[in-house]
């Protein structure tokens, strides 16, 4: 049941009305300053409302923050064990220590060092240069164009 509450909070917390409602909470406590002559009281009640809202919107954003996580996680876990070429390893890598997980990253290093950088990366700059020449050309381009020209005749 909590957790039922939990995921509908975070839905409805971030939607629009919720946000409408909050700047009209807000617009009304302000409307209603003169009528209680600005006093501490006035002031300390929406400092105290929106103390317990954000309060419990923590812990509504770090439970919604774990679902998604979670839901990533076993996506990526799924496409692991589908791929032939992936290790099965690493499913489940989350639960490594953070000493584990560096001396991973560690071994990564050492292979991207290994691989031939600039080759790839040419190809790349290649492939996007061709893509703009396919475009049609941006106005400053068009501008660039026509001033050279003018400047030409």
């Amino acid at each position: 049941m909590v957790h039922k509450f939990s995921h509908w909070l975070s839905r409805f917390t971030g939607s629009t009305f919720a946000f409408a409602l909050a700047i009209v909470g807000v617009l009304v406590w302000l409307l209603t300053g003169p009528y209680f002559h600005f006093s501490n009281t006035w002031l300390v009640s929406i400092a105290t409302i929106t103390d317990v809202i954000i309060f419990l919107m923590i812990f509504s954003l770090q439970s919604s923050e774990n679902r998604n996580s979670k839901s990533i996680q076993l996506k990526l876990n799924e496409l692991i064990t589908a791929n032939q070429k992936a290790r099965d390893s690493f499913v489940g890598l989350e639960e490594m220590t953070d000493e584990e997980i560096e001396e991973l990253d560690q071994q990564f290093q050492k292979l991207l060092d290994k691989l031939e950088k600039p080759g790839a990366m040419h190809k790349l700059h290649d492939s996007i240069k061709e893509e703009k020449a396919k475009r049609r050309p941006s106005f400053y381009q068009q501008a660039e164009d026509l001033l050279g020209k003018i400047i030409k005749e």
